[in-house]
């Protein structure tokens, strides 16, 4: 049976399947992926025997380099800035925590290995976006909360990576220890965001002033310039990850031509890409070799969840107004999922003894904290209300000139009956709302129209108009100024 033209499509298409059905119960798609790569894999179906740990390496390496771009070009400078101490903490200083706690614990206190203990120490440091985001989306948490973890799982990710690749090439290169590391590591960390800034620059530049006709290639500008990003800061020594995380997050928060267009090609092909190469990881794992690793796996888990990330997060947060229940959940939400996977092929590409079992303990450990979050949210309380659901139907600005106008969405209070006319609202200049959704039907608006609670609108207007735009529809549905 041929694994590329048959089996592939059959596992995509599985999966794809699994996630609508496992949806009501928030499952993370990375961990349906994963599964189907294990169900088709050697051990299972034995559909398609792939062990080739050097060729995943590589596809996830890829995959990653646009996961961590989508990862920060989805961070908005405001969002930052309003949680900017707690997220940006345990971004940089929570992996370092989480990797020395878990180290010392593993090493120090159970007697593990030198060189296992650092690898795992480091893989497992930082925590996942898509899987938390996957389950949480529905819910309604507090908004330092969630935003505190959204823009921490987003940005840890280029410090573990920075972390995973030092260390492995120290124990490859037989030196663990002494000030060249060090210096690598400095460099890396210094050079990486200043080298994906200026490089964002630049592609920004190309975009407002090439102006191609064919829509089409905005997108290869997009892929050559993500890859050259990483590709040059890696040839010049520094982080090639931390380059493409910050040249998004750049790119994400200023106007160029064809943006909307870039940011759904970035998304999809990140959401592309994280799927394929789950499944490609899943077929990596073979169950079989976890008879003799289930407890390592589980004491992993332990110091990873009792007190590496607690450390992390107590710490890491003290003194910023975040109380004992939302540093808890935080705790528990410290979700692994893509990036350590990821990170735990980097040991069996570089042939160090014991990758196999490295990479074993983080599926194990992924796989427990997974399926628990939204029962520690549900036990903490913190779960209050059902989120809105993406709007069913939806305008996108594909802007092929510069332009400072931009469509934004504003959900209406689902508890008010009636509302205004669109005529009797006041509105910025330039302003025109486009689309009504309400529920399963669409709007086409006019000055007539009358909005209603829980309607979600859609709305023309200047970029720096948004905040008045939000205003100026929410107040006839606010109690305190209707």
């Amino acid at each position: 049976m041929d694994p590329l033209y048959v089996v592939t499509p059959l596992i995509l298409i599985s999966v794809v399947l699994a996630a609508v059905w496992l949806d009501r119960w928030r499952v993370p798609v990375i961990l349906i992926a994963l599964g189907g790569g294990i169900l088709f894999g050697s051990d299972v179906l034995n559909w398609w025997n792939f062990d080739d740990a050097h060729l995943a390496n590589q596809v996830a390496n890829f995959a990653l380099v646009f996961i961590l771009f989508q990862g920060g070009f989805g961070i908005s400078r405001d969002t930052f800035k309003a949680v900017a101490l707690p997220a940006g903490g345990l971004a940089v200083w929570g992996v370092l925590l989480t990797a020395g706690a878990t180290f010392a614990v593993l090493w120090l206190g159970l007697g593990w290995p030198f060189e296992k203990a650092g690898l795992l120490a480091a893989v497992i440091s930082s925590t996942d976006a898509a899987a938390t985001l996957s389950i949480l989306r529905r819910c309604t948490l507090p908004r330092k909360l969630s935003s505190t973890l959204v823009i921490e799982s987003a940005a840890n990710d280029p410090m573990a990576v920075l972390l995973t690749a030092v260390a492995v090439q120290a124990f490859a290169a037989g030196q663990p220890h002494g000030l060249a590391m060090v210096l690598a590591f400095a460099w890396k960390f210094a050079a990486g965001p200043l080298f994906g800034w200026l490089m964002a620059q630049g592609a920004a530049w190309i975009l407002n002033r090439l102006r191609p006709q064919e829509r089409g290639h905005y997108y290869v500008l997009f892929v050559g310039v993500v890859l050259l990003t990483y590709g040059l800061a890696e040839v010049l020594g520094a982080s090639g990850m931390l380059a493409v995380f910050i040249a998004g997050c750049t790119l994400g928060n200023q106007p160029f031509v064809h943006k909307q267009g870039v940011a759904n090609f970035s998304a999809a092909f990140a959401s592309v890409a994280n799927i394929v190469t789950f499944v490609l990881l899943g077929l990596l794992v073979f169950p079989r070799q976890w008879s003799g690793i289930w407890l390592d796996g589980l004491v992993l888990f332990l110091v990873l969840t009792f007190v590496s990330r607690p450390l992390a997060v107590f710490l890491g947060t003290a003194g910023m107004g975040l109380d004992t229940k939302h540093k808890l959940f935080m705790t528990w939400a410290g979700l692994r999922g893509a990036v350590p996977i990821v990170l735990a092929t980097y040991p069996a590409a570089a042939g160090l003894p014991g990758s196999q079992d490295i990479f074993n303990l983080v599926v194990l450990s992924v796989l427990v904290q997974g399926s628990t979050l939204g029962l520690a949210a549900r036990w903490l309380g913190l779960r209050t209300a059902r989120a809105r659901p993406e709007p069913l139907y939806s305008l996108e600005l594909f802007t092929m000139a510069p332009s400072d106008m931009d469509l934004i969405v504003v959900d209406l209070p689902a508890d008010v009956a009636g509302g205004p006319r669109i005529q009797d609202l006041r509105l910025p200049p330039d302003t025109v709302i486009t689309l009504v959704t309400r529920g399963q039907n669409v709007i086409s608006p006019n000055g007539s129209t009358r909005l209603a609670g829980g309607d979600q609108i859609t709305v023309l207007t200047h970029a720096a108009n948004a905040d008045d735009v939000r205003r100026a529809l929410l107040a006839p549905f606010d109690p305190a100024t209707g």
